[in-house]
Formats: C-alpha cells, sequence, structure tokens
C-alpha cells in the first residue's frame, strides 16, 4: 500500500472529484483531503492510499495533468524528516 501526497487542488475540487480522477488507474482504498474550517472548502492538497503498483501508475499519469484548471503535484507521501525545509 502506498500513500500519495496529491498538491495544487482547486478549492472547489471535492473527495468525490478527486477519488473519480484516481480510479482511473486502480481502487483507491482511502482518501483524505484537507478542508479549511471554516469555508469548508479544499486547502489545495490530500493524500490518496492505492496498492503500490496502481499508486505508480497514479504518478505517472496525473503528475503535472490539469484538473478544474491548474496543474496537479502528485508523489508518494514523505516522512516529516524527509521533506524540504524552508
Amino acid at each position: 500500500m502506498k500513500k500519495l501526497y496529491v498538491g495544487n487542488l482547486s478549492p472547489e475540487a471535492s473527495e468525490g472529484d478527486i477519488r473519480e480522477l484516481f480510479t482511473q488507474f486502480g481502487t483507491v482504498r482511502a482518501i483524505s483531503v484537507a478542508v479549511d474550517v471554516f469555508s469548508h472548502k479544499c486547502r489545495g492538497f490530500g493524500f490518496i492510499e492505492m496498492e503500490g503498483h496502481e499508486a505508480r501508475a497514479a504518478i505517472a499519469g496525473l503528475n503535472g495533468k490539469m484538473f478544474k484548471d491548474r496543474p496537479l503535484k502528485v508523489n508518494e507521501e514523505r516522512p516529516r524528516e524527509q521533506r524540504r525545509r524552508r
């Protein structure tokens, strides 16, 4: 099982929209989209869990693809210590 990070999502993106987008590459086991507490709109990122080979196909097929007028950023989730520091 692989956990994918999905970034640069539109505020109008819903969990259902994202699930539909990823199911073309395989079964989505779990999905978690960050939502603003006050507006209840997408905060621009989320996480998807898929099987390994399906996750790799989703990364190859969706990274950089336009979704709701924004290019998606899709990659494997990295542990906190491996993320780039600002």
